[in-house]
């Protein structure tokens, strides 16, 4: 009981925490962005395999670590473009236009992966994002080595939350993107146009979630599978709702399934496999499942989620 309880008291534990959380942060703005535009992005899974493979192969065929971060970026923004294109202007399902993102985007990875290693069967590494350490912080007790010996894609990510939080609390073009995830008609009435808004956040937003995946290739690990994103997406679009569409919120929660995901790998090493590891597994996605059901009961979603708006039609 005393060595379970021990993990959460060590360095390497909350250095874990942290890794874990940080594409999903990437991500989970992205899609936080979205929403409060008014646009569920449900290519998020999609996206991300795109933009893991988009900066890996960037690097693998020689280019500069930021730049296969550039790369997977613009990936991102192009899918985001297909995504918005076809659920703003053209208003179809954002359901069913989102899951065919996800299938085209996966697809066209694996096809392009085949086409650069048409003959490869374990993916070749690259060299990945090393650790930094922040002089003078990272020697703090416990949450030195956790928040300030992380690498630079680590950093960037809180970076992004600060970045979205100021944007969408503090800037006009903030004010603008929240009421047209509430309130589209009165944007339209201003003189702003609802297009270009929702179509900017869509973009910005798949942008950032494919950021996040190229964390997975670039920071996390050192080289491309299939099936990395492993179901992350998924997961961010229940932490936005966890959230309440707010990025301290998000981030919280972001943080709190890592430390499950890291919490249940250890615990299994303590109990020695008298417990099936299944079991583990399912924990951070159980303990998910039920923080979700207790913070979406005083949620307080966009107004205009997932409702269409066409100029001139009510």
């Amino acid at each position: 009981m005393l060595e379970a309880l021990d993990i959460l008291l060590t360095s390497s534990f909350w250095v874990a925490v942290i890794r874990i959380a940080s594409p999903l942060i990437f991500a989970t703005m992205g899609e936080l962005v979205c929403e409060r535009a008014g646009i569920l992005n449900l290519g998020i899974e999609g996206i991300m395999t795109a933009g893991a493979f988009a900066g890996w192969v960037t690097v693998y065929l020689g280019g500069d670590l930021w730049l296969g971060v550039f790369v997977a970026a613009t990936v991102g923004l192009a899918i985001g473009a297909l995504h918005g294109l076809l659920t703003v202007p053209l208003a179809l399902s954002q359901h069913v236009t989102g899951i065919g993102i996800t299938l085209l985007a996966t697809s066209l990875t694996y096809y392009t992966y085949r086409l650069v290693l048409p003959k490869v069967t374990s993916p070749p590494k690259i060299e990945a994002f090393e650790p930094y350490a922040i002089p003078g912080l990272s020697s703090l007790p416990v949450i030195g080595e956790a928040l300030f010996a992380q690498t630079p894609l680590t950093y960037l990510s809180f970076v992004c939350v600060a970045l979205v939080a100021y944007i969408l609390y503090r800037t006009p073009l903030g004010l603008a993107v929240r009421a047209v995830g509430e309130n589209p008609e009165s944007v339209e009435a201003q003189g702003i146009s609802v297009v270009a808004i929702r179509m900017g956040a869509v973009m910005c937003g798949s942008a950032m979630m494919a950021v996040g995946g190229a964390f997975l290739t670039m920071s996390a690990f050192n080289s491309f599978f299939f099936e990395m994103v492993n179901g992350r997406g998924w997961v961010c679009i229940a932490l936005v709702v966890f959230g309440s569409w707010r990025p301290g919120k998000a981030l919280l929660g972001a943080i709190l399934f890592a430390a499950f995901d890291a919490y249940q790998i250890r615990l299994q090493q303590v109990t020695g496999g008298v417990l099936p590891y299944q079991l583990f597994l399912m924990m951070p996605y159980l303990l998910s499942i039920l923080a979700l059901i207790i913070m979406a009961r005083r949620a307080t979603y966009p107004k205009a989620l997932m409702i269409p708006y066409l100029k001139g039609e009510r």
